[in-house]
């Protein structure tokens, strides 16, 4: 019996480091390869985050391009703040329905329902967004650019991130004790008081960990946003307009880069820079999630 613990114990601990090194390893080396430019080839961080003026030489040990990439930050900006502003009440509306309107139908239904949409692929969304949204906003909308848009990356954006949140924030406000609920009911309070005087206050942590957590995702995807958004390295005049992003413009010319090129180390910039979007997303959640535990 102590020889099978002690044995499960040494397994899992063993796994716990090995995930831990990795995931150290990978930020050493994105950490490494992404301040290349910065060392080898002499830009400087301002220039990368707030010019405009994208040309990079593409010849191994050649400086002496620019590698402005202000365009695509802007774009992830864009696309990433206004799948939030789209997802975020749609997700919260249906956690409330999930965890307070009608539980035994939310949890039995709704919410395996919503689940089924995170194992979608990447591909589908973006396939189905370029078929579908990308026709109906350049008919309806009347886009200038044929429908490629920040909006349709927007709207793509927002369906994929909405069972992020709306998961995490149902089951942040599951978590709120019911004799707050017999409280406030006992005070006289209606449903719709106790929803958002009692269960959202007491559950804002866990809602915002759910809404960081499909943030972090947002600037991660790639396929499904540059399926749609169009790939022009402009500025766009509003969302109705084409753009690019972090994630498609390393996904696109990662490959054609030659290794060591001024080209290729200012994409693997890119990529450190969503590294570091991502641990501040980590950092935001665990701050979240003590607060949290200090209003408790």
């Amino acid at each position: 019996m102590f020889k099978k613990e002690y044995l499960g114990r040494g397994i899992v601990t063993v796994c716990g480091i090995f995930i831990i090194a990795l995931t150290l390893a990978i930020s050493v080396f994105l950490l490494v390869k992404g301040t290349g430019v910065f060392t080898q080839f002499h830009h400087s961080v301002a220039e990368f985050l707030f010019s405009d003026n994208w040309a990079p030489k593409d010849v191994p040990g050649e400086g002496g391009g620019h590698i402005g990439a202000s365009i695509y930050i802007m774009g992830s900006l864009m696309t990433c703040g206004l799948a939030l502003l789209i997802a975020v009440p749609f997700s919260l509306a249906g956690a409330i329905f999930i965890a307070e309107i009608s539980p035994r139908l939310g949890s039995r239904i709704l919410q395996p329902a919503i689940e089924i949409f995170v194992g979608i692929p990447s591909v589908v969304y973006g396939w189905v967004g370029l078929t579908i949204l990308v026709p109906f906003i350049r008919d309806k909308l009347h886009a200038p650019m044929g429908g490629y848009s920040v909006l349709a990356a927007g709207i793509v954006l927002a369906i994929m991130i909405f069972p992020t949140i709306a998961t995490v924030a149902a089951d942040a406000l599951r978590a709120v004790p019911d004799s707050y609920r017999q409280a406030a009911y006992g005070l006289g309070s209606t449903r719709w008081q106790l929803i958002y005087k009692v269960s959202v206050p007491a559950a804002k942590s866990g809602i915002f960990t759910g809404i960081i957590l499909g943030l972090s995702r947002a600037f991660g995807e790639t396929l499904a946003v540059a399926m749609v958004i169009g790939k022009t390295r402009v500025f766009p005049k509003g969302i109705l307009y084409p753009t690019n992003n972090l994630t498609a413009a390393i996904a696109a010319d990662m490959g054609n880069t030659a290794n060591g090129g001024e080209y290729n180390m200012a994409l693997w910039a890119m990529a450190l820079l969503l590294l570091i979007i991502s641990l501040a997303c980590i950092v935001v959640i665990h701050l979240l999630a003590r607060s949290g535990e200090k209003d408790k």
